[in-house]
């Protein structure tokens, strides 16, 4: 171990980070510090990363308490490479307002980037900032996201003050218009001065603003002024006018909507070998890199254009239509590249170019991402070969025939009883395969709230996972031959979804527990089992009345741990989710008139409470089932004030 760095951690895995340390290169950029649960707990940047990671760990470094603590909790590191210090600490700084930390002070913000919405979905729309997309109505239109929202204020308020819009959400006054109005800043929407179709084309025109259409814009306000001019209109004409020049004011001083149109974009690079192809992904929206995706593929199953391709594919479309950028520049010339791009502007509702620039700043870009790429695709190398070692360690230690190409973890979780639930996660060649994780309800009707037994849980999670293949032996199946032949009566699909280890996350009880539905299966001789306890990181296998006698920084059980703790990750955010889920459920409960079938139908539209409280009666009353009578009562219930 390097003499510079010292276990003052309590993840247990000094191994670990001492390999993830000394494979962080010594260049500009931010590193990324996070929990046992994934979590990130800290974001720094420095000239020389790795130099700045080692600082933390060193013994004679006299670290804050607040520190301490943080470093106390590392077990994973990630980083990203930039080509200057200065890049680095624009990119710390929106690292930081994506995922806010909870050990980072400085630049916090506790704010998502900001947009710009247009209620089109009102008589008179409204145009207002907003950092919440989600539960909106489907004919409102969003803009951005603007990472400058002192500027997006500004620009806002010179807007307002150049066509004369509804400047409040609600009327000041119920029966008169207020000062806006006698200034000639409002319209007089509030009392319906003006009608809904003429004052929508004002906001057409601003929306033309926001879109990048300021030439378009101009254009028409121009071809308006002379209408007015020629028909001796003089006054309507000077409205005009000084709205043109107000727009000229606003592209000069500012220049920052058409430059956020433009500059929006992702950009997508690769590095392979023999074995793997890592790509990465750089979103860049409005000249800065806001996030970091990474994806990897085995390189023999697909050439690298195919990988990305999938990339693209499996990214996109996932992604709300605002958040897909308009230019995407990819290292290589995609084979269907100019089908993509099409299915891709469907997906936006506008034009999406891909380009593969070679030069210039969009190519130095390219290259950024491909730095990256190849730093991890090294690391990712190195973590193979350990990963390789280790599994060729477990067939000796559970005396398997070949090396466990599938491994499954599983874990409980729930509080005192209620809510529980378990995970299965899978790791393929000693790296997690999420595509293969499973997620089970508790179905016994014994554990319930005040009453829990894990015994029983994982008894009833490992018979409803090998029941079917518990069947297949009854018919006369040989399983042992069906793992071998992959060309089974099963199928491919079918026969490589037998592990060829289970680790059970808990002690011997929990081990004897699956064991015992193995036993009950008539499959105790086909699964090979052990478990894992947290306390001592004791490994048990069955028939043995005390742990195996291995050292906790063995490969082999690095390997087992971190399976083990990616199942009670993955169980105990089922749990919290469904926890939540309950509680809302339970909020709704009260109201009455409401049962099971509409909070579903509720829930099933709105998708949060907070979407059903800011809801109208009107949208409330359009649920299936729930009625202008019942849909008062929510409302009532949520608008008590």
């Amino acid at each position: 171990m390097n003499r510079n760095l010292t276990p003052i951690y309590l993840c247990n895995d000094s191994v670990k980070i001492n390999r993830l340390v000394e494979s962080i290169p010594d260049l500009p950029g931010c590193y990324i510090m996070k929990d046992n649960d994934d979590n990130i707990l800290y974001i720094g940047k420095s000239k020389k990363i790795k130099t700045r990671v080692k600082s933390y760990f060193r013994k004679n470094n006299e670290l804050t308490p607040r520190i301490l603590l943080m470093v106390r909790q590392i077990c994973d590191i990630e980083f990203i490479v930039t080509d200057t210090e200065v890049e680095a600490l624009t990119l710390e700084s929106n690292l930081i307002k994506q995922h806010k930390p909870y050990f980072n002070i400085l630049l916090k913000d506790d704010k998502k980037y900001p947009y710009v919405c247009i209620s089109w979905s009102d008589k008179y729309p409204s145009i207002f900032i907003t950092r919440r997309r989600r539960n909106r109505h489907i004919k409102d239109k969003f803009y951005g996201p603007f990472v400058d929202v002192t500027l997006l204020r500004n620009t806002l308020f010179v807007i307002k003050k150049i066509f004369p819009v509804r400047q409040r959400l609600r009327p000041l006054y119920k029966n008169k218009t207020c000062l806006n109005y006698s200034i000639e800043r409002c319209p007089g929407v509030c009392q319906e001065l003006i009608s809904s179709q003429e004052y929508r084309k004002t906001i057409k025109n601003i929306s033309m603003i926001f879109e990048g259409q300021t030439d378009e814009l101009k254009t028409k306000l121009n071809t308006i002024m002379l209408k007015y001019s020629n028909n001796l209109e003089f006054e309507k004409a000077l409205k005009i006018k000084l709205q043109i020049e107000g727009i000229d004011k606003l592209i000069q001083s500012q220049k920052m909507i058409e430059a956020d149109s433009s500059i929006n974009r992702d950009v997508i690079s690769y590095a392979k070998n023999d074995i793997y192809t890592c790509v990465q992904l750089f979103q860049m929206r409005s000249g800065k890199l806001i996030a970091r995706l990474a994806f990897t593929s085995a390189t023999e199953s697909l050439n690298e254009g195919l990988v990305i391709q999938k990339v693209i594919e499996q990214h996109y479309s996932t992604l709300n239509k605002v958040e897909i950028p308009n230019e995407i520049l990819v290292e290589i010339e995609l084979d269907k590249q100019d089908l993509i791009s099409e299915w891709i502007t469907e997906l936006k509702g506008q034009k999406v170019k891909i380009l593969n620039p070679k030069r210039h700043k969009k190519g130095q870009l390219i290259q950024l991402v491909k730095r990256n790429a190849t730093i991890e695709l090294a690391r990712l190398s190195v973590e193979n070969e350990n990963t390789k070692n280790s599994l060729e360690d477990l067939a000796n230690i559970f005396d398997l025939e070949t090396i466990p190409h599938r491994i499954e973890g599983y874990d409980i979780s729930h509080i005192q009883g209620s809510d529980a639930v378990a995970s299965q996660v899978v790791f393929i060649n000693g790296l997690p395969a999420k595509h293969h994780y499973r997620k089970y309800k508790i179905k016994d009707n014994s554990i319930k709230i005040g009453h829990s037994d894990d015994y029983l849980s994982i008894y009833e999670v490992i018979t409803r996972r090998f029941k079917r293949w518990s069947t297949y032996k009854k018919e006369g199946l040989d399983i042992n031959c069906a793992k071998k032949n992959k060309e089974s009566i099963l199928g491919s699909n079918l026969s490589s979804d037998f592990p060829d280890l289970i680790l059970i996350d808990g002690g011997k009880g929990q081990l004897k527990s699956a064991l015992r539905a193995l036993h009950d299966l008539k499959l105790e001789e086909d699964v090979k089992l052990c478990s894992l306890a947290k306390k001592n990181e004791e490994l048990f296998i069955p028939l043995a009345n005390s742990p195996l006698d291995c050292n906790k920084e063995d490969p082999p059980l690095i390997l087992l741990r971190r399976v083990r703790d990616e199942a009670h990750r993955f169980a105990l955010t089922f749990h919290r989710k469904r926890r939540s889920t309950r509680l809302k459920r339970s909020a709704l409960s009260e109201i009455t008139g409401i049962g099971p079938k509409r909070i579903k139908s509720l829930l099933s539209h709105f998708k949060s409470i907070q979407a059903i409280q800011h809801a109208t009666r009107e949208d409330i009353a359009i649920i299936p089932g729930v009625g202008e009578e019942l849909a008062l009562n929510i409302w009532n219930y949520f608008n008590e004030e």
